[in-house]
């Protein structure tokens, strides 16, 4: 498996949402995005505060959870720490939320626009390990872009 060229990822989600005032829209072509171009992930998505919890946004892959309360799990964890979480093997991890059994690693970025916490950006594989640190630097490049491109909309979602 090879790490996908990040920066061309970057300059493709630039010119897809360049033009895009949606939100919602824009969130979900993020999505589709990189859905489409990681190897190795069984679900890829994104969850948006809401209060004083996460909730379910555009995805690709299996239903899954729709609620999450900030702390909780790896995506809560993100949230309530601002910073990205990579876990190599989700089954050793104090509180993992399973929505999906077939989940073995998995990576959450937070989102965050002009200093405030928008949601976080998901990222499962059925494959433990899956994700590296140059994965995750390339990753996190990619959500600062979103979230760039993001601050200049009405809202999120």
């Amino acid at each position: 498996m090879s790490n996908p060229d990040y920066a061309l990822l970057d300059s493709q989600l630039r010119a897809l949402l360049a033009d895009e005032t949606d939100a919602l829209a824009s969130t979900g072509n993020f999505v589709a995005l990189l859905y489409n171009a990681l190897d190795d992930i069984n679900w890829l998505g994104v969850y948006v505060l809401r209060g004083d919890e996460l909730v379910l946004g555009p995805f690709q892959g299996k239903p899954a959870c729709v609620h999450i309360e900030l702390g909780d799990g790896v995506c809560g964890t993100a949230a309530a720490t601002l910073q990205t979480q990579r876990v190599p093997d989700v089954r050793v991890f104090a509180g993992h939320i399973a929505c999906d059994p077939d989940s073995r690693a998995e990576i959450v970025v937070p989102l965050v626009v002009n200093g405030r916490l928008l949601g976080v950006l998901d990222i499962d594989s059925p494959t433990p390990n899956r994700f590296s640190a140059s994965d995750q630097a390339g990753i996190e490049q990619l959500c600062d872009s979103f979230c760039e491109l993001q601050s200049s909309r009405d809202g999120f979602i």
